[in-house]
């Protein structure tokens, strides 16, 4: 286990997440004689969304750990999560001795056949001699290709066993970047040149790819507009004048959504074509043409079959296509497109000012785009909170968006927001949780309070399962879904202060800010996680539809009509 230890520091390891058991002991034992930090989390659950935050944030892998049985069942969210969203995570259990294992011993549960659907990779430590090779091929495989989590069960009789290990003459395995062929990237910039009105899309690949320069030298060069997927919010800046809003169903923007349907081509990168993005598939394809780009083979065709498929890593791909088009044609100046998407974005717009008692969602963001600079990393979770601010939420940087897309698990973004402020503990972070999703995990808070772990939590609440009340409109119905409860249900204010941390309620729309800017003082003096519980509509919904020209708008939108499409 001590070799397990430095090669953890190795690859990068400075903080993990768990909670001590008996069967993983030995693990902690060898811990505790290293350079790293140990936070000890309140569930495992919480644990692996920490890591996962952390990851987000630095773009390395994250680690988590837990004893054997429960610890490992407990962690599958988790390890779904990071592997929905290509996040690089090792979740380490113990295990009972490999003698017990066919006994039905204390806490022996197979994780390992568990977690297989859930991971790139699940192993069990089977000799003392394998455990720096395992670990050194769990980053590896972490790491490369499509991103994703690992989980290593450890027998304790395993742990306790010696190995031959030289940190002086060992290293992380290679990391091979998959490069693009040279046919499909001429042939996708002869499409380019061909579209009179292209776009980029630009998915949670750029992100972890790291390829954001890439991207933009590419868009700029062409003057090709970019679009997001929630995925990959802050892969390119949103008041960059060739920014071309989100299209969704759910989270998206209305000049986002008209853009794209006007569009005739469009370059997508590591992108999935989740069903929230797309919607109806039929109203998506209508009228373009598709390139996909991603780094694992499958996921071309997956959802539907591209005019031009290429397989290649972010980074390299936009660089050999940045590279062909400078070949290939003069620096391209702002057209008519660029300018129609302009257009679109200065006249599509939804109101975020209103000033109504109770407050409606969408001021709340229009007070965090104001409030919070760009340096700022927002950390939300899933639920009509998501939506609202996938919809309102301005992000101009790369990793400064962390969402959890596909998997969606309520609760994740408290342990995430610890997992991101623990990686880079002088930039400002900010939680923006659902009242529901927050008594998830809400017993992490006791986390961020031991270790001083200073954080805004902003809370929207509706007393509802929000977005559960919405769907059920269709069905006309409004059933198990409230949690309101007495003069005022949970009261979340005494429940911050149970645990020794600052909150503060607000029920006007102009208060917003200032309670924004004192719970960021207050975190900061106090060294502590600091909530805003904002009292907003009952029945507010958010607008949404089943495809990009359906979509319904709950509350009025500004009287700006642009001209008609060219």
């Amino acid at each position: 286990m001590e070799a397990v230890a430095q090669v953890l520091e190795s690859e990068g390891v400075d903080t993990v997440f768990g909670i001590p058991g008996a069967a993983i002991l030995p693990l902690y034992a060898a811990l505790r004689k290293s350079g790293i930090k140990h936070l000890t989390v309140r569930h495992e659950e919480g644990g692996t969304h920490a890591a996962d935050g952390w990851a987000r944030a630095t773009g390395k892998v994250g680690v988590t750990l837990g004893t054997s049985g429960p610890a490992g069942t407990n962690m599958i969210t988790g390890l779904y999560t990071a592997l929905a969203d290509s996040i690089p995570i090792i979740c380490i259990t113990g295990q009972a001795p490999r003698s017990k294992l066919h006994q039905e011993a204390f806490q022996a549960v197979d994780i390992v056949e568990i977690a297989k659907p859930v991971t790139k990779w699940a192993v069990q430590l089977k000799e003392p001699g394998q455990a720096p090779w395992v670990f050194r091929e769990a980053f590896r495989i972490a790491r490369s290709g499509r991103p994703g989590p690992v989980l290593i069960d450890l027998p304790l009789d395993v742990q306790r066993g010696m190995c031959f290990y030289d940190p002086a003459i060992d290293a992380a395995l290679p990391i091979a970047l998959a490069e693009p062929r040279s046919e499909p990237v001429r042939a996708a910039i002869d499409m380019l040149l061909e579209a009179q009105r292209p776009l980029i899309l630009a998915g949670g690949g750029v992100i972890g790819g790291e390829a954001w320069e890439e991207l933009r030298d590419l868009a700029e060069y062409l003057q090709v507009p970019v679009q997001t997927t929630l995925m990959g919010k802050g892969a390119f800046p949103e008041d960059h004048p060739l920014f071309a809003g989100m299209a969704g169903i759910q989270t998206h923007t209305r000049w986002g959504n008209a853009a794209f349907l006007e569009s005739d081509l469009v370059l997508a990168v590591g992108a999935r074509f989740g069903d929230r993005h797309t919607g109806d598939l039929e109203t998506y394809r209508r009228g373009r043409k598709f390139i996909h780009v991603d780094i694992e083979p499958t996921q071309l065709g997956r959802v539907f079959e591209p005019d031009l498929g290429i397989v290649g890593h972010a980074k390299p791909t936009l660089a050999a296509l940045d590279a062909h088009a400078r070949h290939r044609t003069p620096r391209h100046d702002p057209g008519p497109w660029a300018e129609r998407v302009a257009e679109l974005r200065g006249t599509l717009l939804r109101r975020d000012d209103f000033d109504d008692v109770p407050i409606k969602p969408p001021r709340v963001y229009r007070e965090l785009n104001e409030v919070f600079g760009p340096d700022t990393t927002f950390v939300t979770a899933i639920g009509l909170y998501q939506i609202w601010s996938g919809q309102f939420q301005q992000t101009f940087r790369p990793r400064h968006y962390l969402v959890c897309g596909q998997a969606g698990p309520l609760g994740w973004e408290i342990p995430a927001a610890i997992g991101v402020k623990c990686a880079y503990p002088d930039k400002p972070v900010v939680a923006v949780v659902g009242d529901y999703s927050f008594q998830f995990l809400m017993e992490e808070i006791a986390v961020a309070a031991q270790y001083q772990i200073p954080f805004v939590i902003v809370m929207v609440n509706n007393e509802y399962l929000g977005l559960i009340r919405q769907a059920e409109l269709g069905y006309d119905m409004n059933y198990a879904v409230d949690l309101h409860y007495g003069e005022g249900g949970i009261d979340h204010v005494k429940l911050m202060e149970a645990f020794g941390c600052p909150a503060r309620r607000v029920e006007q729309p102009g208060e917003i800010a200032d309670a924004l800017r004192w719970a960021t003082l207050e975190a900061e003096a106090a060294q502590l996680p600091v909530l805003v519980e904002i009292m907003v509509e009952r029945e507010a919904n958010a607008a949404m539809g089943p495809s990009l020209d359906n979509i319904t708008e709950y509350e009025p939108v500004p009287d700006l009509v642009p001209a008609e499409a060219p």
